[in-house]
């Protein structure tokens, strides 16, 4: 089952949201990896314009340079397995089946160069390889 971290959701700035607006926004999390910050987009696929019923979940990992400093000197890069983990574990229930896709390269879109994406079908049993082979 999909849910969100209502305390960890963005609330202010050209992100925010609110719980009125249900289980999407953007959320900032602490990561599991000291020093950094994970930013996250969770749509729970079930608004009216959602045709194909996918949860989703992208996140990119951000630590601010020592002092602060403006929004452009953030450090990005790409989240770790670890990571990956973890927000699996927030947004989704532990015997969820959780998926990241490697599309056909002439169906890449790369908005952002460190962004993964965490995807599930709604209402589907997502197949999975026997328990030896993962």
């Amino acid at each position: 089952m999909f849910h969100v971290p209502e305390a960890a959701r963005v609330t202010s700035g050209p992100m925010r949201s609110s719980a009125a607006d249900g289980p999407s926004g953007a959320f900032t999390l602490a990561s599991p990896e000291p020093g950094w910050t994970l930013a996250v987009i969770a749509d729970d696929g079930q608004r009216p314009e959602d045709v194909t019923l996918w949860e989703h979940v992208s996140l990119h990992a951000y630590r601010m340079p020592i002092g602060g400093g403006g929004e452009g000197l953030r450090r990005a890069r790409t989240p770790t397995w670890k990571e990956m983990a973890f927000v699996k574990a927030v947004f989704w229930d532990d015997e969820d089946v959780v998926v990241q896709f490697h599309p056909a390269k002439s169906a890449y879109v790369n908005e952002h160069p460190h962004v993964l994406h965490l995807w599930r079908q709604v209402g589907v049993d997502f197949p999975t390889p026997d328990r030896r082979l993962v």
